[in-house]
Protein backbone atom coordinates (compact mmCIF):
# COMPACT_ATOMS: atom_id res chain seq x y z
CA UNK A 1 0.00 0.00 0.00
CA UNK A 2 1.30 3.60 -0.99
CA UNK A 3 2.15 6.05 1.66
CA UNK A 4 -0.76 8.23 2.18
CA UNK A 5 1.61 11.62 1.35
CA UNK A 6 0.13 14.76 2.86
CA UNK A 7 3.16 17.14 1.86
CA UNK A 8 4.54 16.85 -1.48
CA UNK A 9 7.39 19.42 -2.32
CA UNK A 10 9.07 19.44 -6.01
CA UNK A 11 12.02 21.26 -7.25
CA UNK A 12 11.67 24.09 -5.04
CA UNK A 13 13.95 27.13 -5.07
CA UNK A 14 13.80 30.23 -3.24
CA UNK A 15 15.95 33.07 -4.57
CA UNK A 16 16.55 37.01 -3.31
CA UNK A 17 17.50 40.21 -5.21
CA UNK A 18 20.41 41.88 -3.72
CA UNK A 19 20.71 45.19 -4.66
CA UNK A 20 23.87 46.35 -5.51
CA UNK A 21 25.99 49.56 -3.76
CA UNK A 22 28.79 52.01 -5.68
CA UNK A 23 30.98 49.73 -5.34
CA UNK A 24 29.42 46.18 -5.58
CA UNK A 25 26.95 44.87 -8.44
CA UNK A 26 23.52 43.25 -7.74
CA UNK A 27 23.40 39.86 -7.16
CA UNK A 28 20.86 37.09 -6.36
CA UNK A 29 20.99 35.16 -3.55
CA UNK A 30 19.49 31.47 -4.09
CA UNK A 31 18.63 30.21 -0.32
CA UNK A 32 16.82 26.94 -1.56
CA UNK A 33 18.11 25.17 -4.10
CA UNK A 34 15.64 22.39 -5.48
CA UNK A 35 14.31 21.02 -2.99
CA UNK A 36 11.88 18.11 -3.12
CA UNK A 37 10.87 15.73 -0.45
CA UNK A 38 7.15 13.82 0.82
CA UNK A 39 6.01 13.94 4.08
CA UNK A 40 3.24 10.61 4.97
CA UNK A 41 0.54 11.74 7.08
CA UNK A 42 0.77 11.72 10.66
CA UNK A 43 4.74 11.22 10.68
CA UNK A 44 7.64 13.55 11.55
CA UNK A 45 10.00 15.19 9.25
CA UNK A 46 13.11 16.73 10.90
CA UNK A 47 14.90 18.91 8.72
CA UNK A 48 18.58 19.50 9.97
CA UNK A 49 21.25 21.74 9.17
CA UNK A 50 22.96 24.95 10.55
CA UNK A 51 22.40 28.07 10.42
CA UNK A 52 21.62 30.05 6.85
CA UNK A 53 21.24 26.27 5.52
CA UNK A 54 17.63 27.41 4.13
CA UNK A 55 16.04 25.26 6.91
CA UNK A 56 13.90 28.04 8.05
CA UNK A 57 13.36 29.39 4.71
CA UNK A 58 11.79 26.33 3.47
CA UNK A 59 9.68 26.32 6.50
CA UNK A 60 8.50 29.94 5.99
CA UNK A 61 7.80 28.94 2.10
CA UNK A 62 5.74 25.49 3.53
CA UNK A 63 3.33 27.85 6.09
CA UNK A 64 2.97 30.81 2.85
CA UNK A 65 4.69 33.58 4.64
CA UNK A 66 7.03 33.59 1.73
CA UNK A 67 6.34 32.53 -2.02
CA UNK A 68 8.04 29.69 -3.86
CA UNK A 69 10.65 31.23 -6.69
CA UNK A 70 9.84 28.22 -8.61
CA UNK A 71 8.86 24.42 -8.39
CA UNK A 72 5.78 23.09 -6.78
CA UNK A 73 4.30 22.92 -3.09
CA UNK A 74 0.92 20.67 -1.81
CA UNK A 75 -0.33 20.21 1.34
CA UNK A 76 -3.52 17.80 1.24
CA UNK A 77 -3.85 18.16 -2.24
CA UNK A 78 -4.23 21.39 -2.13
CA UNK A 79 -1.32 23.22 -4.82
CA UNK A 80 0.03 25.96 -2.80
CA UNK A 81 1.89 29.04 -4.48
CA UNK A 82 0.61 32.34 -2.98
CA UNK A 83 2.42 34.71 -5.34
CA UNK A 84 -0.21 33.28 -7.91
CA UNK A 85 -3.66 32.33 -5.94
CA UNK A 86 -2.75 33.81 -2.80
CA UNK A 87 -4.00 32.61 0.55
CA UNK A 88 -7.43 31.27 1.14
CA UNK A 89 -9.31 30.07 4.33
CA UNK A 90 -8.90 26.67 3.38
CA UNK A 91 -5.37 26.90 2.75
CA UNK A 92 -4.75 28.67 6.19
CA UNK A 93 -6.44 26.19 8.08
CA UNK A 94 -4.66 23.08 6.69
CA UNK A 95 -1.13 24.04 8.00
CA UNK A 96 0.44 26.52 10.69
CA UNK A 97 3.57 27.08 12.51
CA UNK A 98 5.17 27.29 15.68
CA UNK A 99 8.29 29.61 16.08
CA UNK A 100 11.10 29.86 18.06
CA UNK A 101 10.63 32.43 20.67
CA UNK A 102 7.46 31.47 22.18
CA UNK A 103 7.36 34.90 23.70
CA UNK A 104 8.32 37.12 20.39
CA UNK A 105 5.26 35.13 18.71
CA UNK A 106 2.98 35.97 21.40
CA UNK A 107 1.52 39.75 21.60
CA UNK A 108 2.69 41.13 25.12
CA UNK A 109 -0.32 43.08 24.95
CA UNK A 110 -3.23 40.51 24.13
CA UNK A 111 -4.62 37.98 26.85
CA UNK A 112 -4.01 34.43 26.23
CA UNK A 113 -7.83 33.67 25.54
CA UNK A 114 -7.72 36.30 22.82
CA UNK A 115 -4.13 35.18 21.30
CA UNK A 116 -5.86 31.55 21.14
CA UNK A 117 -9.15 32.94 19.94
CA UNK A 118 -7.35 35.23 17.69
CA UNK A 119 -6.90 32.49 14.46
CA UNK A 120 -10.46 31.57 14.51
CA UNK A 121 -11.85 34.93 14.44
CA UNK A 122 -9.80 35.72 10.96
CA UNK A 123 -10.28 32.36 9.39
CA UNK A 124 -13.87 30.94 10.71
CA UNK A 125 -17.23 32.34 10.96
CA UNK A 126 -17.53 30.36 14.96
CA UNK A 127 -19.42 32.34 17.12
CA UNK A 128 -17.81 34.08 20.23
CA UNK A 129 -18.62 31.46 22.56
CA UNK A 130 -17.55 28.37 20.91
CA UNK A 131 -14.03 30.11 19.97
CA UNK A 132 -13.91 30.70 23.73
CA UNK A 133 -15.09 27.16 24.78
CA UNK A 134 -12.59 25.73 22.46
CA UNK A 135 -10.07 28.15 23.45
CA UNK A 136 -10.42 26.67 27.13
CA UNK A 137 -10.40 23.10 25.31
CA UNK A 138 -7.23 23.29 24.26
CA UNK A 139 -5.39 24.97 26.85
CA UNK A 140 -6.17 21.96 29.16
CA UNK A 141 -5.07 19.93 26.23
CA UNK A 142 -1.25 21.35 26.40
CA UNK A 143 -1.01 21.03 30.09
CA UNK A 144 -2.42 24.34 31.40
CA UNK A 145 -5.56 25.80 33.44
CA UNK A 146 -8.29 27.55 32.55
CA UNK A 147 -7.83 30.23 34.73
CA UNK A 148 -4.84 30.63 32.65
CA UNK A 149 -7.10 32.34 29.79
CA UNK A 150 -7.07 35.67 31.28
CA UNK A 151 -3.05 36.19 31.76
CA UNK A 152 -1.00 37.76 30.22
CA UNK A 153 2.08 36.23 28.34
CA UNK A 154 4.71 37.84 30.57
CA UNK A 155 2.65 35.67 33.70
CA UNK A 156 4.17 32.56 32.26
CA UNK A 157 7.15 30.49 31.96
CA UNK A 158 9.46 29.88 28.70
CA UNK A 159 8.13 26.27 28.82
CA UNK A 160 4.53 27.31 29.10
CA UNK A 161 4.69 30.42 26.81
CA UNK A 162 5.55 27.68 24.62
CA UNK A 163 2.85 25.62 25.18
CA UNK A 164 0.55 28.17 24.63
CA UNK A 165 2.00 28.82 21.33
CA UNK A 166 1.19 25.34 20.19
CA UNK A 167 -2.43 25.74 21.62
CA UNK A 168 -2.86 28.49 19.51
CA UNK A 169 -1.26 26.58 16.05
CA UNK A 170 -3.61 23.63 16.55
CA UNK A 171 -6.80 26.05 17.49
CA UNK A 172 -8.13 25.16 13.43
CA UNK A 173 -7.20 21.64 13.31
CA UNK A 174 -4.77 22.14 10.91
CA UNK A 175 -3.65 18.74 8.79
CA UNK A 176 0.14 20.03 8.67
CA UNK A 177 2.68 21.52 11.67
CA UNK A 178 5.67 23.27 10.79
CA UNK A 179 8.25 23.55 14.35
CA UNK A 180 10.93 25.60 13.67
CA UNK A 181 13.29 24.90 16.53
CA UNK A 182 10.57 24.68 18.68
CA UNK A 183 12.63 23.60 21.86
CA UNK A 184 16.00 25.18 20.99
CA UNK A 185 15.16 27.96 23.73
CA UNK A 186 13.98 25.82 26.55
CA UNK A 187 16.30 24.16 29.33
CA UNK A 188 16.41 20.38 28.84
CA UNK A 189 14.15 19.12 31.18
CA UNK A 190 11.37 21.40 29.81
CA UNK A 191 12.21 20.65 25.66
CA UNK A 192 11.43 16.70 27.09
CA UNK A 193 8.29 17.74 28.70
CA UNK A 194 7.42 19.86 25.53
CA UNK A 195 8.36 16.77 23.04
CA UNK A 196 6.71 14.52 25.10
CA UNK A 197 3.56 17.26 24.49
CA UNK A 198 3.94 17.10 20.80
CA UNK A 199 4.08 13.18 20.55
CA UNK A 200 1.04 13.11 22.43
CA UNK A 201 -0.68 15.66 20.39
CA UNK A 202 -0.12 13.77 17.13
CA UNK A 203 -1.51 10.52 18.57
CA UNK A 204 -4.51 11.96 19.60
CA UNK A 205 -5.05 14.28 16.61
CA UNK A 206 -3.59 13.22 13.80
CA UNK A 207 -1.03 16.14 13.22
CA UNK A 208 1.82 15.77 10.71
CA UNK A 209 5.04 17.72 11.59
CA UNK A 210 7.64 19.32 9.86
CA UNK A 211 10.54 19.91 12.45
CA UNK A 212 13.20 22.15 11.98
CA UNK A 213 16.06 22.01 14.41
CA UNK A 214 19.81 21.67 14.88
CA UNK A 215 19.86 19.21 18.03
CA UNK A 216 20.51 15.82 16.59
CA UNK A 217 19.55 14.57 20.13
CA UNK A 218 15.94 16.67 19.52
CA UNK A 219 15.40 15.25 16.21
CA UNK A 220 16.76 11.37 17.08
CA UNK A 221 14.34 11.14 19.54
CA UNK A 222 11.27 12.95 17.42
CA UNK A 223 10.92 12.20 13.57
CA UNK A 224 10.24 9.37 11.24
CA UNK A 225 12.41 10.42 8.37
CA UNK A 226 15.40 13.06 8.47
CA UNK A 227 16.65 16.22 6.05
CA UNK A 228 20.04 17.65 5.70
CA UNK A 229 20.28 20.82 4.31
CA UNK A 230 23.40 22.24 3.49
CA UNK A 231 24.20 25.96 1.71
CA UNK A 232 20.28 25.43 0.30
CA UNK A 233 20.78 22.05 -1.09
CA UNK A 234 19.42 18.77 0.36
CA UNK A 235 22.23 16.09 0.90
CA UNK A 236 20.97 13.18 2.84
CA UNK A 237 17.28 12.20 3.06
CA UNK A 238 16.28 9.19 4.66
CA UNK A 239 14.42 7.62 7.51
CA UNK A 240 16.18 8.12 10.85
CA UNK A 241 17.88 4.91 11.22
CA UNK A 242 19.29 5.06 8.06
CA UNK A 243 20.42 8.94 8.09
CA UNK A 244 21.79 8.00 12.38
CA UNK A 245 23.05 4.78 11.59
CA UNK A 246 24.96 4.63 8.18
CA UNK A 247 25.39 8.81 7.00
CA UNK A 248 26.23 8.72 3.41
CA UNK A 249 27.29 12.88 2.76
CA UNK A 250 30.68 13.98 4.16
CA UNK A 251 28.55 16.98 5.53
CA UNK A 252 26.05 14.83 7.68
CA UNK A 253 29.03 12.84 9.06
CA UNK A 254 30.80 16.26 9.70
CA UNK A 255 27.70 17.76 11.37
CA UNK A 256 26.89 14.08 13.51
CA UNK A 257 30.77 14.44 14.80
CA UNK A 258 30.76 18.21 16.29
CA UNK A 259 27.44 17.92 18.14
CA UNK A 260 27.14 17.12 21.28
CA UNK A 261 24.24 14.45 22.16
CA UNK A 262 21.99 15.35 24.98
CA UNK A 263 19.86 12.20 25.98
CA UNK A 264 16.55 13.80 25.88
CA UNK A 265 15.17 10.07 26.16
CA UNK A 266 16.66 9.42 29.75
CA UNK A 267 15.32 13.44 30.19
CA UNK A 268 12.04 11.72 29.53
CA UNK A 269 12.20 8.74 31.26
CA UNK A 270 13.01 10.32 34.54
CA UNK A 271 9.97 12.82 33.99
CA UNK A 272 7.67 9.68 33.71
CA UNK A 273 9.01 8.42 36.44
CA UNK A 274 8.77 11.41 38.73
CA UNK A 275 5.38 11.59 37.06
CA UNK A 276 4.09 8.16 38.11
Amino acid sequence: MSEDVILKVRDVYRTYDIKGGLFKPASTLTAVKGVSLDVARGSTLAVVGESGCGKSTLARMLTMIDAQTSGSIEIDGLPIDISKTGISREMRQKVQIVFQNPYGSLNPRQKIGHVLEEPLLLNTDMPAAERQDLALQMLQKVGLLPEHYGRYPHMFSGGQRQRIAIARAIMMKPKLLVLDEPVSALDLSVQAQILNLLADLQDEMGLTYVFISHDLSVVRYIADKVMVMYFGEVVEYGTREEVFDNPQHDYTKTLFAATPQADIESIRKRLAAKAA
